[in-house]
């Protein structure tokens, strides 16, 4: 009777341990959602590094642009908890504020450039965003074209190279760039800034309250707004350095003309490094050079713009999860090696600003970027950060392109008769 009572409490104490192994051992998950692209899934890579490490599983739910936003922002509005971790732009960083977050916490994040964090502040002043990498306006050119003595500095000098190299018979095209729709930064807007002008009145304001009171009123009738778009025109139709569909090409296309070899500069985010290098996709590997904006006839010095892409932790995951998505995302701001491998494969830079010195002086790239971009002095932010931004986009993207299809005398008229749809936009009444 002993034995068996001595038995039977050993086979209790073994069913009990064995029932508590495995939930002391218990795999936690975190389910991010994003956007698939090479830059997000090098960040997610550094990440999976520290999951593995930590007994999580680290699901990516990738989603196409065109469905990402949409997606995302009923998830946050329902409260739901569908994803802990979410890709996070600048552009709908104060469409979403209300439903982030706060990271402020986060480990690493001191160690953050400030400048692009602008658009991620809540209405606290609390920062809802972890950044990913840097997301910068790159003026690429082909260094077996030209020299970096050559290089264009100016807006006249990138018409005279690109004249010079197609006379020359080395390029079907000098310049090449999206202009379509949410692709205006690679032509209109980097030349935009470039030639001291900006898209609302007060230039260069990003001071919401400041805008409204100005009513939201555009600029683009301005005299230094009005000469980029002649610039763009006379581009296309006079000086033929760019191609004449040019008004419907979004960044791969321009992409693609560049990679074939087929134009000698491109501007475009510094993420497409890494396409522009791969040889499975590229034929200029090797050939490719950085420098700053070539500026307009009203600016000095050349300017720059330094945004971020980031993560983000939705108000509606449980604490427990919270604190999970916070460790991970110090976890990546921590990593230096993961950071500088996300560099070398994709050209994202990476979100520890520390590391820039080090990567510069190792890296001969990441030093032309450094020249090029960094040590350039943004004289704005690349987007506007209240409600109706997007909207305002699409009104101006509708009047540039409409007046770039017309006469060139016609110009000044067509952006004239925009002016109130544009305003509208902004004040939310069309």
């Amino acid at each position: 009777m002993l034995l068996e009572s001595a038995a039977a409490v050993a086979l209790a104490i073994g069913i009990s341990l064995g029932a508590a192994a495995p939930a002391a051992a218990q795999e936690k998950e975190i389910k991010v959602g994003y956007m698939k692209n090479p830059i997000q899934d090098a960040s997610l890579d550094i990440m999976d590094k520290w999951a593995k490490a930590n007994n999580v599983k680290l699901t990516r739910i990738p989603m196409a642009y065109s469905v990402f936003m949409e997606k995302v922002t009923a998830t946050l509005t329902s409260g739901a908890d569908q994803f802990d971790v979410i890709w996070h732009n600048d552009d709908w960083g104060q469409l979403w504020k209300k439903w982030l977050e706060t990271t402020d916490d986060v480990k690493g994040i001191e160690n953050s450039d400030q400048w692009p964090l602008l658009a991620f502040w809540n209405d606290d002043k609390k920062l809802t965003t972890v950044p990913m990498a840097h997301t910068v306006g790159t003026f690429f050119y082909r260094k077996d074209l030209v020299q970096e003595s050559e290089v264009p500095k100016t807006f006249d000098e990138l018409v005279k190279v690109s004249q010079r190299l197609q006379k020359e018979g080395k390029v079907k095209w000098g310049y090449v760039g999206g202009m379509s729709m949410n692709n205006t930064w690679f032509s209109f807007w980097w030349t935009m800034w470039a030639n001291q002008c900006d898209i609302l009145n007060p230039l260069f304001e990003r001071d919401n309250e400041k805008l409204k009171a100005a009513k939201f009123e555009p600029a683009i009738t301005e005299p230094c707004h009005r000469e980029i778009v002649e610039y763009w025109w006379d581009a296309i139709n006079t000086h033929k350095i760019s191609p004449p569909g040019m008004t419907a090409y979004g960044r791969n296309e321009a992409n693609a003309i560049f990679m074939a070899g087929d134009a000698a500069f491109t501007l475009v985010d510094s993420t497409h490094f890494g396409e522009f290098s791969d040889p499975k996709r590229s034929k200029i590997v090797g050939n490719i050079g950085m420098a700053p904006f070539p500026v307009g006839p009203r600016a000095k010095v050349p300017t720059s713009w330094n945004e971020i892409w980031g993560w983000a932790i939705p108000i509606g995951v449980p604490a427990d999860r919270k604190k999970l998505a916070k460790d991970m995302l110090g976890a990546m701001m921590a990593d230096e090696a993961g950071q500088i491998e996300m560099w070398k494969k994709t050209g994202g830079p990476p979100p520890n600003i520390k590391l820039w010195p080090k990567i510069a002086a190792e890296d001969k790239d990441f030093a032309a970027l450094k020249h090029a971009v960094f040590d350039q002095k943004p004289i704005t932010h690349s987007a506007y950060y209240f409600a109706e931004w997007p909207a305002v986009h699409k009104a101006y993207s509708d009047a540039v392109i409409s007046a770039m299809s017309g006469k060139r005398e016609d110009i000044p008229k067509v952006l004239q008769d925009n002016v109130e749809k544009i305003r509208r936009a902004g004040l939310g009444t069309n």
